[in-house]
């Protein structure tokens, strides 16, 4: 009788699961994320030392072409591509689309900000189509954003997930005034992001130019106030990274040891190039989430510290990636996997309000929620097996709230439900550690 009743109450756990998501899986499919500093893919850098010659276009194509085949990305956020669509476009078709593969896009190209080089975003559109693209000009760089929505079986019932990809290129630079310009940026990109409601699946990728985790615009991107909003960061490693062997295996810049031309020097001593993401990818609350262990730069074993990416020798990668890596820029480019659930069946709706959960949760869960409208609001707990533990009722006017609530659960999985007057409902996982 005992095992017929932990039979049901699990059974029951699982079909709680399956009522609060209100969808049913088909499988999930992977999307590959790649984000690359190109290191002036143009002939008009500005920069004496790195012209046709030192930089040839034609030899950055057939690297990048060795780099691209071997990491096969869904998604390619770049920068440093020249700011005019001859650059976007050479490089589509001199290093994408080639040897029989026709079906990579591009995003459309801005310089509103003005300068040689800007950022693009290459794409298979087999997987997702371009639901449209914005622009943030900054003192130096645009920042640009591409919204996507992915291309699942059931498209024509109008049931599909949008994930929006946001690129940066911050101000280089050590000095205090550098770090301030690099705080604009980022505080530009936020305010955009949360005046324009967008929370939901979104990343920002690109080459950041931050030396430590303590650095303002760092801080203004993982610990914005409201944290529907802010990024997390899939390495999870905080500190002072500039050469700081403790993070080699997070460092990207530079490739080279030696000086060599436009290549920055003095070995991989620094994690400029980072991916991070919006908590709902982070948590997996949209139905795109992370795969574990998969963020890691390119080529980067761990053993480069000051050194290049071919010396010490490399077996982390095949001789001829590495050599292309070497060659090609002074960046190593950063991957990350993201599962993403195409559903059947009936299509999710998403509520009328957004909500987020600390996670994992401790002696307090803290809740995050933003409401267009005043009404009732009931957020209840369940354990794995479906026992419901808290069940809090809270009149909310509209606009943004913080709510605590104390957890003196035992360790495990919970399942968080939120719901309102409206009938609108939203189911969050949550781990107690």
């Amino acid at each position: 009788m005992r095992h017929r009743l932990y039979l049901c109450i699990t059974v029951f756990g699982l079909l709680l699961v399956s009522a609060v998501e209100g969808v049913f899986a088909q499988g999930p499919d992977t999307i590959r994320m790649m984000q690359y500093n190109l290191m002036y893919y143009t002939n008009t850098s500005g920069i004496s030392d790195c012209n046709t010659l030192s930089n040839n276009l034609d030899s950055k194509d057939a690297n990048i072409k060795t780099i691209f085949q071997y990491v096969k990305p869904t998604v390619m956020c770049v920068c440093e591509i020249g700011s005019q669509n001859q650059y976007a476009d050479r490089l589509l078709n001199n290093a994408i689309n080639t040897d029989g593969i026709n079906y990579y896009r591009r995003g459309p190209l801005t310089n509103q900000s003005g300068g040689a080089i800007a950022n693009m975003i290459y794409y298979d559109s087999r997987k997702l189509t371009l639901y449209k693209s914005t622009n943030i000009t900054t003192s130096y760089r645009d920042i640009n954003g591409y919204t996507f929505y992915y291309n699942a079986d059931n498209l024509d019932s109008g049931d599909t997930i949008f994930s929006t990809f946001w690129i940066a290129h911050l101000k280089a630079g050590s000095y205090p005034s550098n770090e301030q310009d690099r705080l604009a940026q980022t505080q530009k990109l936020m305010n955009r992001i949360a005046s324009s409601g967008l929370p939901g699946n979104y990343t920002l990728s690109g080459d950041f130019n931050i030396y430590h985790s303590d650095e303002p615009a760092y801080i203004e991107l993982t610990e914005y106030p409201n944290s529907l909003y802010r990024f997390y960061d899939p390495a999870n490693s905080p500190g002072y990274w500039h050469n700081n062997s403790q993070f080699s295996s997070l460092h990207t810049q530079s490739t080279h040891s030696q000086e060599a031309d436009c290549f920055s020097s003095g070995g991989l001593d620094d994690r400029f190039d980072i991916i991070l993401t919006s908590p709902y990818i982070y948590y997996g609350s949209d139905r795109i989430h992370i795969v574990d262990g998969s963020y890691h730069a390119l080529g980067q074993d761990g053993a480069r510290f000051n050194g290049s990416v071919i010396s010490p020798f490399n077996n982390s990668i095949p001789s001829n990636v590495a050599s292309a890596l070497y060659q090609q820029s002074d960046h190593l480019p950063v991957i990350m996997d993201m599962t993403i659930d195409a559903h059947v069946g009936i299509p999710a709706y998403k509520p009328d309000f957004l909500v987020n959960v600390t996670n994992p949760v401790q002696e307090t869960l803290y809740v995050d929620l933003q409401n267009d409208n005043a009404e009732e609001f009931t957020i209840r707990v369940y354990t794995s097996d479906g026992r419901l533990v808290l069940n809090q009722h809270e009149q909310l006017d509209a606009g943004a709230h913080r709510l605590s609530y104390s957890f003196p659960f035992r360790k495990g999985v919970y399942l968080v439900v939120f719901s309102n007057e409206s009938g609108h409902k939203t189911t969050k996982k949550l781990i107690h550690r």
